[in-house]
């Protein structure tokens, strides 16, 4: 008898410029996936409760519900993986997007077959987690006191540090640059350089170590950033 060949994987578009819809989806399909669009918020998330995909492209700035409202009304029922599209500009919603619990973001303008690689590198991901759910939990984080413990015992980090650890575990395995995580993890009026983010990751695994000096957690990509790895 035989095997019936796997089902490829559902990707719903959410985008309100059916031009950049249109080009995301002919690339998805040429890679094998499965794609819907909607071209509003209206009844996206009723439609994942309903028939969820695999993933979701969620662009930010939505007719009737914009993309952060989503996310947020997702997350409160599914681990659906997200991917958020926002405009360059919009330093602050990708944050906001990633707090609230987006996988990945992706600025506009950009190259479709990026956003075809971070669609698979997201589902890898997605993939580990969900295989790795058995695992006992080491960190827990407690985002309204800024607090991090590893197996009960509470991190002492500024909050810096905090913002940097709560990044990295909310995407197990996924590489952030410096610059990426400046964006993300200072206020848009500082004025920092991409080396500031060298000494708050010395210092986080001098802390993690003293809790688990066998494991190093936070690696360090040469030539591009670090990722965290559980």
């Amino acid at each position: 008898m035989e095997n019936k060949p796997e089902k490829p994987d559902h990707i719903l578009i959410v985008e309100d410029e059916k031009r950049i819809a249109d080009i995301l989806t002919a690339y998805l399909k040429q890679s094998g996936f499965e794609t819907s669009y909607r071209e509003t918020g209206a009844g996206v998330v009723d439609m994942v409760k309903n028939n969820p995909p695999d993933l979701m492209i969620l662009d930010l700035m939505l007719p009737v519900m914009g993309g952060l409202d989503i996310c947020r009304e997702v997350r409160k029922f599914s681990p659906l993986p997200i991917i958020m599209v926002t405009a360059a500009s919009e330093e602050i919603d990708r944050l906001l997007g990633l707090e609230m619990g987006a996988d990945d973001y992706i600025c506009k303008p950009f190259s479709p077959r990026e956003v075809v690689a971070r669609v698979k590198a997201v589902l890898r991901r997605a993939q580990l987690n969900l295989a790795g759910e058995k695992e006992p939990r080491i960190f827990d984080v407690d985002e309204e006191k800024l607090r991090i413990s590893i197996k009960g015992q509470r991190l002492d980090l500024t909050p810096t540090e905090f913002r940097i650890l709560s990044l990295l575990l909310k995407s197990p395995g996924r590489v952030y640059s410096r610059s990426q995580l400046l964006e993300l993890c200072y206020a848009q009026e500082q004025n920092v350089f991409d080396r500031t983010i060298d000494s708050h990751v010395k210092n986080l695994r001098k802390k993690i170590a003293r809790h688990l000096p066998e494991k190093d957690l936070i690696q360090s990509v040469y030539g591009v950033g670090y990722r965290l790895e559980t």
